[in-house]
């Protein structure tokens, strides 16, 4: 199976929108959870938070990856310049650090790998983008929570390394990329 990658941008927003608010898409969260807006505040609702990432597309902000099967987008990865996520544990020594805070993929094509592709793809976007690290928060592959943020071994597959635990579940995991 092929897959074709895009960063969101205006042109790519309908995409998005469609995936997030798609039959399983995380439409009650749209990857705000971890995020904060570009005003510094913190959308309550699902509305308040659509409209809150929009701004950030708008505003040519980098939010993540979408992941197309023929012309149907079908996953999504949210990466982006750590100080546009609020606080996720990490390592604050670090400059230029990309946050990889989140996954989405429609349930058709779970189970396939794409997780890992879709990675090594945000990797590339970020690295692109000027950063020197991408930093992770996945967890352990028998967590009861927070699964959407990743497991900790496709990240050591891709040579991330442990800094510390974030919490009593999320792996604060860093790579260098530049």
């Amino acid at each position: 199976m092929r897959f074709h990658f895009k960063p969101v941008t205006n042109e790519t927003w309908p995409d998005f929108e469609r995936l997030i608010e798609g039959r399983g898409g995380p439409h009650n969260c749209w990857c705000m959870l971890w995020r904060k807006g570009l005003d510094g505040s913190r959308p309550r609702n699902k509305v308040e938070k659509k409209k809150a990432i929009h701004q950030y597309v708008k505003e040519n902000v980098p939010i993540g990856l979408l992941a197309y099967h023929d012309d149907r987008p079908m996953a999504w990865c949210s990466i982006a310049p750590r100080e546009t996520y609020r606080n996720l544990g990490g390592d604050e020594t670090k400059e230029k650090v990309w946050s990889l805070a989140c996954f989405f993929i429609h349930r058709e094509y779970r189970h396939r790998g794409l997780t890992c592709t879709l990675l090594q793809e945000a990797i590339k976007m970020a690295k692109n983008n000027g950063a020197r690290f991408i930093e992770a928060y996945p967890v352990d592959p028998k967590s009861p929570s927070y699964r959407f943020m990743g497991v900790k071994p496709v990240f050591e597959k891709l040579g991330f390394s442990f800094v510390k635990m974030a919490g009593s579940r999320r792996n604060v995991m860093i790579k260098k990329v530049s």
